[in-house]
């Protein structure tokens, strides 16, 4: 990790690590009778200086048709509980940082803003129900890279997968009970 990187450790705990990376957004022009443009995560910028989604984009590059953005500094929290996925994410050709996107609401906020970085595939994809915010992996910086493996090195278990086993029906309990012909035919 780079000098200006700051890891942050649940002290108590010991359950959860963090770090904050700046959020770069393409914003591109396209060809379309409803639409401008079309935003998408690009990359991440590890030891970013701390920005509000809320604030102003402070543009990094431009081409013909594109323009990338720092459109806020977001933490990057590993959790115990969540190294499965963390593990997932490592063993991917590429392993990735997952960006959520959320369209802004207010007048005064940018059509879209960042809204959650992420290690995890499964939480990831947990965002992808809804059809507003925008989820995109980005490549995962070495310095990331090597700290999730880290992580994931000193607090992954192996939990061994168990089947449950199916519980014979006993009406004392209550719960479902299977209907009779009469209450079908009603």
């Amino acid at each position: 990790m780079s000098s200006d990187t700051t890891i942050v450790t649940d002290q108590k705990t010991d359950t959860r690590e963090r770090i904050d990376v700046g959020i770069v957004i393409e914003r591109r022009k396209i060809d379309n009778p409803w639409q401008d443009y079309v935003f998408a995560p690009v990359a991440v910028i590890v030891g970013a200086p701390p920005m509000a989604v809320t604030d102003e984009w402070r543009e990094l590059r431009r081409g013909d048709d594109w323009v990338h953005y720092h459109a806020g500094t977001l933490a990057l929290e590993l959790f115990v509980g969540e190294t499965e996925g963390y593990r997932k994410n490592l063993s991917e050709d590429q392993p990735a940082i997952y960006i959520v996107l959320t369209p802004g609401e207010e007048a005064d906020e940018p059509e879209v803003m960042p809204f959650l970085a992420t290690a995890c595939p499964y939480e990831a994809e947990s965002y992808t129900e809804d059809t507003d915010q925008i989820v995109e992996g980005v490549a995962m910086p070495p310095e990331v890279l090597a700290w999730t493996l880290d992580f994931v090195e000193r607090h992954h278990v192996d939990v061994e997968f168990k089947k449950r086993k199916k519980k014979a029906y006993d009406p004392r309990k209550g719960g479902f009970r299977p209907r009779t012909a009469k209450e079908t035919r009603q």
